[in-house]
């Protein structure tokens, strides 16, 4: 199906998974990464962090740093905020917004947004007239942006170009290269996201079945982590131009009956074709996949796809 109008010309692609989930296997037949459930198995092409374990680990912190009486406490509107990070021994900033219509009491959909490699927490919201805040305030979700420790932490997966999906020598080689060093920034990276959300979780009263994650390039490398290894927080995902998915080594069963939206610039080099054989791939295997393809480059595809990724969530919401 096409679409046209005057800001971009898209193709969109729907294939929601009409199967039911098979029965679980017993523990003495071998896992399978698309159907599962596969208890305890690790991602292994991520960091070593246990999901549970960091959850509680930040809900803990998150409890130690609230200052009810602070005037910030549940404050509305567009904030540059820091948290003490004990992990990495210094002051970690976030980017948070929150519509400024909310009466002070009502639950609040939230929205976590990656960014890319090279970028920081306020890029992303800066960028083309501050689009991510007016859409926030449009459509009233708190909108939260992490720094994801540092500009190049990746949220937990060394998976970077060219290991795009269908890679998967390049994604073995990227995996056996990372260093106790670049483990522990991959360990920072991905417990500052969950660090600043349990913060807001714990601040604000947010609706937590209308938790969304998305990201752009490596970020979107991390919402597909992320996404698949917290699982349990999220009603869906929407990663924006950045296939970095291990295919062989992917919990795919723990987002088959999750909402995606997957988007992707047609003169996004070379992480399209990567697109192109990931969205085939999903189709095939019914998932709850959506798939938004824009006429522009990697970092001109970003405003012309938000607009529908803002959609997509509503539409979640009401399901």
């Amino acid at each position: 199906m096409k679409i046209t109008n005057a800001i971009f010309v898209a193709i969109l692609f729907f294939a929601t998974s009409a199967a039911t989930r098979q029965n679980t296997p017993s523990a003495a037949e071998p896992c399978s990464l698309l159907s599962g459930p596969c208890p305890g198995h690790p991602i292994a092409f991520g960091s070593g962090l246990d999901a549970d374990k960091q959850i509680l680990e930040s809900q803990e912190l998150a409890k130690k740093l609230a200052v009810p009486g602070n005037p910030q406490w549940r404050a509305k509107g567009d904030q540059h905020r820091m948290y003490s990070f004990p992990a990495a021994g210094m002051d970690m900033p976030y980017r948070l917004y929150v519509p400024t219509t909310w009466d002070g009491h009502s639950k609040l959909p939230l929205i976590v947004m990656l960014h890319g490699a090279g970028s920081d927490e306020n890029r992303y919201v800066d960028g083309n007239g501050e689009q991510l805040l007016h859409l926030a305030e449009q459509h009233g979700y708190v909108l939260v942006s992490p720094l994801g420790y540092n500009r190049f932490g990746a949220y937990g997966t060394p998976i970077k170009l060219p290991a795009v999906f269908g890679q998967s020598e390049a994604a073995a080689k990227q995996r056996a290269e990372v260093t106790p060093q670049e483990e522990l920034v991959l360990q920072l990276s991905e417990k500052d996201v969950i660090n600043v959300l349990e913060i807001v979780l714990n601040e604000y009263p947010i609706d937590q079945k209308s938790m969304f994650l998305m990201g752009h390039s490596m970020g979107a490398g991390g919402t597909w982590y992320l996404g698949a290894k917290y699982s349990q927080l999220w009603r869906a995902i929407a990663p924006m131009s950045g296939p970095f998915v291990d295919e062989d080594n992917y919990p795919w069963y723990r987002i088959k009956q999750m909402p995606i939206m997957m988007s992707e610039g047609t003169l996004a080099l070379p992480s399209v074709k990567g697109s192109y054989l990931m969205r085939d791939w999903m189709i095939a295997q019914q998932f709850n996949l959506e798939y938004l393809q824009v006429d522009a480059d990697h970092g001109g595809m970003v405003p012309l796809v938000l607009p529908a990724v803002f959609d997509f969530f509503d539409r979640c919401r009401a399901e």
